[in-house]
């Protein structure tokens, strides 16, 4: 039975209600930690609750501040401060610059919306993606820990960070660590205990909880000397506090378009609207899998409403936003029924912002700090390194090789050095360079219901798009059956992007069914590892006679 509109606003609200204790903290840590006033996250939080609602089709995402955004907005702000901050009696430039180019990126992504290029999100291997998002995590490490263990960073590079961590524990401020490092602790011995204790409280809630009690007790408030262990003097005061106006109408920022035009900003214009719509796209087709209803998001239509909205925000001075997986996750465990409890999360968050101030001024900047740690080492935690060995060898190394690119480079340079890797890795296992981008596909009909896509030598992540707009113009078949008996490679992104196109719905009440996988040799034990046919051919080696 249905529930009435009455029942689904209700379970909207709590569901928000719940997310609201979750994002707060986060939207306040991400916003510092990219180089932000912490009130921009709040901003953030607030437009994604209300814009999407009447754009995008997609009932159970909340949109707001992400993490694996951190990297791409404090690199403008840090490559904007050195450029023109020497210059400038504004100490506020670099981030009104950034907000310039944030709202040249939303700008781009309506665009994007507009042409449809959610289909896009296909084209980039899986193993490049996550690699990218393991050297995020590694970079939100790099300059969290430093604010944990209460210490100011010489070092920018991510490298340099990490190689800067002996010289921050040498330096500590006892106190701010303490804050940090029981907050650490909490989230990692959180997810260890019962269900039923975690669902009183999200962890995030709970850390800002201790956080706030432990600022109180060694009164940060008011700058102030102390003695540790008799040995040594060390400072506290209110900058280990967030700062935040005691007005929300004072911490409206608008952009400055001076770097837009410019080489340096078309950079970062493309990185914004580049990886956050990726990420948000991504996010939306993991939420869609978690539907109790299994809805389907119109990407498109979801990507126009993040774009609308990411203009919005930074031209009051927010940070970019994603469709942000862990929060929905959240949302959708909490009993959310549609879109409205996206809008209850932001709401939430308006109201708390304008009516306590002094208590999110309470909270120590260490407890956001331990958060980011916490969801740093999440992204790039052994465990992802396992995950994708088990998939397969190439796969390791195309992961490894992408997260070290990153963390040498930029996420553009790294992210296309990654895929460089996996297209030679493609050529090299017997793809052809005339089906790198188009498949070797014929179409047999076999009757007035059904159809045959058979297909010839390599299925691989550049030619997937191609094969799917092929399989767009047989969709009024009932049956359509995908052959791939006589295919040479087919690589983990297609077989995972094959596991996701058999359990669409297709039509009313027709269905795809994918056959000829079993010729072929799974390259590990994983369900989505690459298959090779048994005699590979590769353009770089001749057979031996």
């Amino acid at each position: 039975m249905k529930p009435s509109l009455k029942q689904t606003l209700l379970s909207d609200a709590w569901a928000g209600f719940f997310v609201f204790l979750i994002a707060l903290p986060l939207c306040l840590g991400i916003a510092s930690a990219s180089g932000f006033p912490p009130i921009a996250g709040i901003f953030t939080a607030v437009i994604g609750g209300i814009i999407p609602l009447f754009f995008s089709n997609s009932e159970l995402t909340i949109k707001g501040p992400a993490a694996g955004l951190i990297a791409i907005v404090a690199g403008a702000v840090q490559e904007f401060t050195e450029i023109y901050g020497n210059n400038s009696n504004d100490p506020m430039l670099a981030y009104k610059l950034t907000l310039g180019i944030g709202v040249a990126a939303g700008v781009l992504q309506i665009f994007f919306g507009l042409i449809k290029a959610g289909k896009f999100s296909d084209f980039f291997p899986k193993a490049a993606v996550h690699g990218m998002l393991a050297a995020i995590g590694i970079i939100i490490f790099s300059k969290q820990i430093h604010v944990l263990f209460g210490v100011t960073p010489i070092s920018k590079t991510p490298f340099a960070l990490l190689g800067e961590i002996p010289a921050t524990i040498m330096h500590w401020n006892p106190e701010v660590f303490c804050i940090g490092a029981l907050s650490l602790a909490l989230l990692f011995g959180l997810p260890m205990l019962p269900e039923k204790v975690r669902k009183v409280l999200p962890a995030p809630m709970i850390v800002l909880i201790l956080g706030i009690t432990l600022g109180f007790v060694f009164d940060l408030e008011h700058e102030h000397m102390y003695l540790f262990l008799d040995s040594h003097e060390y400072m506290l005061g209110p900058k280990f506090l967030v700062t935040i106006p005691d007005n929300i109408l004072k911490g409206l920022t608008f952009p400055d378009f001076s770097a837009v035009f410019t080489l340096i900003g078309a950079k970062w214009i493309l990185l914004f609207s580049m990886i956050g719509t990726l990420e948000s796209l991504i996010s939306a087709k993991a939420v869609d899998m978690l539907d109790p209803e299994k809805r389907k998001t119109n990407l498109d239509g979801d990507m126009l409403g993040v774009g609308i909205a990411n203009t919005a925000t930074a031209l009051i001075g927010g940070l970019p936003m994603i469709s942000e997986i862990l929060r929905s996750k959240a949302n959708i465990d909490n009993g959310a029924k549609s879109r409205f409890a996206n809008f209850f999360h932001g709401m939430f968050l308006l109201l708390f912002v304008a009516l306590v101030p002094w208590l999110i001024h309470s909270i120590p900047l260490a407890s956001l700090a331990a958060l980011l740690v916490y969801t740093g080492y999440r992204l790039a935690s052994p465990g992802e390194f396992i995950k994708t060995y088990k998939i397969g060898p190439e796969q390791i190394l195309v992961f490894a090789t992408t997260t070290i690119a990153v963390l040498a480079t930029d996420l553009l340079i790294g992210i296309s050095i990654g895929m460089l890797v996996k297209v030679f890795i493609h050529l090299w296992n017997g793809a052809k360079l005339k089906h790198l981008f188009q498949p070797d596909l014929t179409i047999d009909v076999v009757d007035a219901d059904h159809v045959v896509l058979k297909v010839q030598g390599a299925m691989i992540f550049t030619n997937w798009l191609s094969f799917k707009g092929s399989l767009r113009k047989v969709t009024s078949y009932k049956e359509i059956r995908i052959d791939l008996g006589r295919s040479n490679l087919i690589d983990h992104t297609v077989m995972e992007s094959l596991e996701e196109l058999i359990h669409e719905p297709h039509g009313k009440n027709g269905r795809i069914e994918v056959t000829g996988l079993d010729e072929l040799k799974p390259v590990s034990k994983h369900p989505h590892a690459a298959r090779k046919s048994m005699v590979m051919t590769s353009p770089f080696h001749k057979p031996k006679i």
